[in-house]
């Protein structure tokens, strides 16, 4: 998927909303475990009643693989599921020397066909630069994480007293553009949003932290909007576990159209002074 054709979607949907596939099978509604296949069911459910509202869905492995290899098949029937207009995004965390990168790109990209992938940046250059360079397919780097521990690391100062995640973000725009390379930077750190946006002016963010985390849609939006909105707002618990009963789906779907109400809000005001400008 395109720049240009994710910002469609956006426009079209009146939502930058992903919805974060982070299936536990101890936490779905019980009545489901009587299907063969549990978080397929509770996968399926959710998409039907959010696709409407959302542009993105992002899986975290980490849920799936912890299932084995019945886990890696729940994941590419949920991929199969998702319809072709979505992004998708492989919550893989992934990065490591270069051979092993290359190998992981072929499977996110080739073997499962994922439009993105998360991929950590501390081994450097070599780590990153082998998921770069597959046609409408995009790295997305890990700037400013919205865990409590991203104090540890990503706020340390460098040279010329620059935090670690400025130096990440600079330098990640030496190996690529805009049109294939996002940032995450949690939406619980909404006064640095700002700031993200002198250094990195043009490339989309994915957004995690709004909802059970604390961020403030509002904020976060005012602040990281950029030419092409340039935002994916995460939210994974707050709209899957919405409910646990036989009504999840539509619990689910009152949450992702609470948060798609609001960016719609935020969209309008967004183009209103775009075009008076």
């Amino acid at each position: 998927m395109t720049r240009q054709d994710l910002f469609q979607q956006i426009i079209q949907k009146k939502s930058y909303l992903c919805v974060g596939l982070d299936t536990d099978i101890e936490r779905i509604p019980k009545h489901l475990l009587k299907y063969e296949n549990p978080v397929l069911e509770f996968n399926k459910q959710i998409i039907d009643a959010t696709k409407d509202l959302c542009v993105a869905y992002k899986p975290n492995l980490a849920f799936y693989e912890s299932m084995g290899p019945f886990g890696w098949a729940v994941l590419e029937e949920t991929l199969k599921y998702i319809p072709e207009e979505h992004f998708t995004i492989a919550d893989a965390k992934r990065g490591d020397i270069g051979n092993t990168s290359k190998m992981y790109a072929q499977a996110f990209f080739q073997a499962m066909d994922f439009d993105s992938l998360t991929i950590a940046p501390y081994m450097g250059e070599d780590s990153v630069k082998p998921f770069l360079g597959f046609k409408d397919k995009w790295v997305i780097l890990l700037a400013l994480t919205s865990n409590p521990g991203s104090q540890n690391f990503q706020r340390t100062a460098q040279e010329n007293d620059e935090p670690l995640f400025e130096k990440v973000m600079s330098h990640a725009q030496e190996w690529g553009s805009e049109e294939e390379l996002m940032f995450v930077v949690g939406a619980t750190h909404a006064e640095d949003f700002k700031r993200v946006r002198e250094i990195a002016p043009h490339h989309f963010l994915l957004v995690p932290g709004v909802g059970k985390q604390g961020g403030d849609l509002t904020t976060l939006s005012k602040l990281g909007m950029n030419d092409h909105v340039g935002l994916l707002v995460n939210s994974s618990r707050g709209i899957i576990y919405a409910g646990d009963g036989e009504d999840f789906a539509e619990k689910a779907r009152a949450s992702a159209l609470g948060i798609q109400k609001e960016m719609e809000s935020i969209l309008e005001e967004w183009l209103s002074v775009d075009i008076e400008e």
